[in-house]
């Protein structure tokens, strides 16, 4: 189901929604802390609703009104690729930037897309600090390091949720809001990943888990759930940072493990819930 209108908790829906009940048109109205939310199952009806409230909300009477609905889609579990675009982007530049470090193995362009230039010598880690790189102008290395991944099993393991999640969220939020969680997961793990163990790190997990944290709370806040994962997924998750630190997933073929970058990215997402109910909100509002 996708939210389509906004109305104040005041507003008597009755005429407006017996209208759509009779047109055979799904939906659900849930309220919210402040506003009446109207849901469509079928996401084609949105501009057809919208378009009927319009004319109700300007004093039109709706009693012998009837609409035709849209013609239904097949439900299909996963959004087309149409759909994801932002999505699609993440994945294939996680492939290129992995492949172009040579999963790690080529430290010349590793440095060039770590959080910070390195050099080694004589066994010995050097690189600049914070804003030595924010002063040279080199912004995007705030976030490259998500691209990132040392193994085959590492990068699909993170793609598979950046798909799954990630996909979920660009099709029934928008992009903008998929992005925003990205960048802002992205920059707060990194950052404390880099002040935790230096700049030679990587991978999307930071922000895997910001998006997994995120829905589950996003479905726990809502009525009517917009991800529908698992409950348990949230607890696995957790499971799998404490695994992290005991230091068992490197021996399973993930390599080193950017513990603290799972650990800020999963508060992240957290973080960004009232941020995306705001851009929801701004999606499903005339």
């Amino acid at each position: 189901m996708i939210p389509v209108l906004e109305v104040p908790l005041g507003q008597d829906l009755t005429e407006f929604t017996a209208c759509l009940w009779r047109s055979g048109i799904s939906h659900r109205v849930v309220e919210s802390e402040h506003y009446q939310v109207v849901w469509l199952q079928n996401p084609a009806d949105a501009e057809t609703v919208q378009h009927l409230f319009a004319r109700w909300r300007a004093g039109e009477s709706l009693e012998q009104v009837q609409l035709k609905p849209a013609r239904r889609r097949r439900f299909s579990p996963a959004p087309s690729l149409k759909q994801l675009p932002l999505t699609l982007l993440l994945i294939a530049s996680s492939f290129v930037v992995s492949i172009l470090i040579g999963f790690g193995k080529d430290l010349n362009t590793l440095s060039f897309f770590s959080f910070a230039p390195f050099s080694l010598s004589a066994g010995t880690l050097s690189y600049p600090s914070v804003s030595d790189v924010l002063a040279s102008g080199q912004l995007w290395r705030l976030w490259t390091p998500i691209f990132m991944h040392f193994s085959l099993m590492h990068i699909l393991f993170n793609l598979l949720w950046v798909w799954l999640v990630g996909g979920r969220m660009e099709a029934m939020q928008g992009r903008l809001s998929l992005l925003g969680l990205v960048m802002f997961s992205g920059l707060l793990s990194n950052l404390a990943q880099f002040w935790h163990t230096g700049p030679v790190f990587g991978g999307m997990s930071g922000v895997v888990f910001a998006l997994i944290a995120y829905s589950w709370l996003w479905d726990r806040q809502k009525q009517t759930p917009r991800f529908g994962l698992p409950p348990a997924l949230m607890g696995f998750m957790l499971f799998w940072v404490a695994l992290g630190y005991t230091g068992m997933l490197g021996s399973l073929g993930f390599g080193a493990i950017a513990n603290t970058a799972h650990l800020v990215g999963l508060l992240a997402g957290l973080l960004w819930l009232p941020v995306g109910r705001r851009l929801q909100r701004g999606r499903a509002s005339l």
